[in-house]
């Protein structure tokens, strides 16, 4: 089961007193068979968990980073299918790390919550983050994806107050997804002494691990997010490298499994050097 999945790896990090660290990766970038051995590299490059992006021509709540990649993935001929073709492929090999979904409700309105929710199992994926669901609508999907296994993660705030928070955690599984700043991915630094109360408050509210996300793009930012956090997501930095790759002639894979490999070592020492 999905479920397992998830909440099985995040209690082998409590064990660990250990943060975990979460890759995002847009889905075919920089096109399917390169995305694939991104996919199947992170794992060994120290990735807990693996969120992999669906790619939408207008991403409202990704930066530049993210969007080029959106836009390399679709002219690479990347569609929602791909996308589980993609999981499938990667699950065949690996059935152990979870895999994330995050995108936007457009592809999975066009394709339908259940055939989305049954493909999506199909296919290895574990959770679904949907970034312009908003809870008072989310209620079918989330009934979807509750009868085929796969977890509802919904995303939180700086503005989020406490009664926002209430609605928020109330169909959230698997973990809270915590938008460490005010804006798109990659536009500002995480600042973990701000973080720390935000994420205690979080964890309170749904009883769930919380995941901080937004304004992580280096090893010592995720260090000090994965000090104070369950785990720390990355993604603009490691598409700026399968970027940075291809602009120089080098593997894109080589690249972004160099740049994984170096903030899931800082992720996963934080405690240890504060002990």
């Amino acid at each position: 089961m999905s479920e397992g999945r998830i909440a099985a790896r995040f209690a082998a990090l409590a064990r660990e007193n250990r943060a975990g660290f979460i890759a995002y990766v847009m889905a075919g970038d920089p096109d399917p068979d390169t995305g694939l051995a991104i996919l199947a590299g992170l794992p060994a490059a120290g990735a807990d968990f693996i969120e992999l992006g669906i790619p939408f021509s207008d991403p409202m709540a990704d930066g530049p980073p993210i969007q080029r990649a959106a836009l390399r993935a679709l002219a690479a001929g990347m569609s929602l299918e791909g996308v589980f073709d993609l999981a499938r492929r990667f699950r065949a090999t690996d059935t152990t790390t979870p895999i994330i979904l995050m995108g936007y409700l457009n592809p999975i309105v066009s394709l339908g919550y259940e055939a989305f929710a049954a493909k999506a199992a199909a296919a290895g994926v574990d959770g679904l983050i949907a970034v312009d669901c908003p809870p008072e609508e989310a209620d079918p999907l989330a009934d979807a994806l509750d009868a085929n296994g796969v977890d509802l993660v919904r995303l939180a705030t700086p503005t989020t107050d406490d009664a926002r928070l209430a609605i928020v955690a109330r169909r959230t599984r698997g973990f809270v997804y915590y938008v460490s700043v005010a804006g798109v991915t990659g536009a500002k630094a995480a600042v973990a002494a701000d973080v720390a109360p935000a994420v205690a408050r979080v964890r309170a509210a749904s009883g769930l691990p919380v995941a901080v996300g937004f304004g992580i793009r280096t090893p010592e930012q995720a260090r000090s997010i994965a000090r104070v956090a369950d785990a720390a997501v990355v993604g603009s930095a490691l598409v700026d490298a399968i970027a940075e790759a291809i602009a120089e002639g080098r593997d894109p894979a080589g690249g972004a499994l160099k740049t994984a490999a170096a903030l899931s070592e800082a992720v996963h020492t934080a405690r240890e050097l504060v002990a």
